[in-house]
């Protein structure tokens, strides 16, 4: 999907529903993951991103699992690339890698630190920032549709709310297609998030990015590690699951469910759901929006 195709789609008034996988580690895992894709396919999202590991841990497997999903499974693919560990070079050649295997859409990010480094360090000969990135892919693929992420509860790393949202600008200017932010359970902070983009100057659609969580302990996880809040509601509901997965798994959907209702009736323009690699949820979440008129696909 190009630029001007992704254009195209945001312009037409449906939502758009993406999904993200993460490259499997294991063989077993590998099954995992492309069970779930087969099951997912009914869906048809509009696309599918791949995550791209610390240090760049994983950029074999992103592109590889990016083509299989992409040839085998007829995903339209959505790579993610970081700066983190390359040259400003070898991420020139990344590009082109992508590009050739008709890869027309990457998530820029700068990346988090390799594991065991406390911070960010840029490579040598490398960038230091995603609008970096984003001005890089522009050059070596003009029609790429470019994906950066936003944050609604500001970056962990940021000085202040205000600082976040002028580097979120930069990756605007330097060519960014559109914005999906990390995820929130308080749909409020998304509606801020996007008034203060559109007072700061940022036009470009922000696509909201939702998890179902499937245990209280992944949400406090996913919550310090990104820098999100846990609704207290949220959290009692949890706990009065009293340790059933089943009831667990259900909280998750329904409060998802309530999430993605809510922001597409106020207008957002579509859903971007971190599925962690996991059909069920995913297909109870869309098995719901498809019920009340919001998932349409034939």
């Amino acid at each position: 999907m190009s630029q001007s195709s992704l254009h195209q789609l945001f312009a037409s008034g449906e939502p758009l529903f993406s999904i993200e996988f993460f490259p499997p580690k294991t063989e077993e895992a590998a099954q995992h993951l492309l069970r779930t894709a087969e099951r997912l396919q009914a869906f048809k999202p509009d696309f599918a991103s791949i995550t791209y590991g610390a240090g760049g841990s994983t950029r074999d497997r992103t592109l590889g699992y990016a083509r299989k999903l992409h040839e085998d499974y007829g995903y339209t693919m959505m790579p993610h690339l970081t700066c983190v560990g390359h040259s400003r070079s070898e991420l020139a050649g990344i590009i082109q890698s992508f590009k050739s295997a008709g890869l027309d859409q990457i998530m820029a990010l700068r990346g988090d630190p390799p594991k065991g480094a406390d911070s960010f360090e840029p490579h040598p000969e490398g960038l230091g920032y995603a609008n970096e990135l984003v001005r890089l892919i522009r050059e070596e693929h003009p029609d790429c549709a470019i994906g950066v992420a936003g944050y609604p509860e500001t970056h962990p790393e940021a000085p202040s709310p205000e600082l976040d949202l002028l580097n979120l600008k930069r990756k605007v200017d330097a060519g960014a297609t559109f914005i999906t932010t990390q995820l929130f359970f308080d749909n409020a902070l998304y509606f801020q998030f996007v008034d203060r983009c559109r007072q700061a100057g940022i036009r470009i659609p922000i696509l909201p990015g939702l998890l179902s969580v499937s245990s209280l302990e992944q949400a406090k996880r996913f919550c310090e590690m990104c820098g999100a809040s846990l609704p207290r509601e949220l959290e009692d509901a949890l706990l009065a699951a009293d340790g059933d997965k089943t009831a667990i798994e259900a909280v998750g959907v329904d409060w998802t469910y309530r999430q993605a209702r809510e922001l597409l009736e106020r207008g957002a323009p579509g859903i971007h759901y971190y599925i962690l690699n996991r059909a069920g949820p995913a297909t109870s979440l869309m098995e719901k929006l498809q019920a009340a008129g919001f998932y349409k696909r034939s």
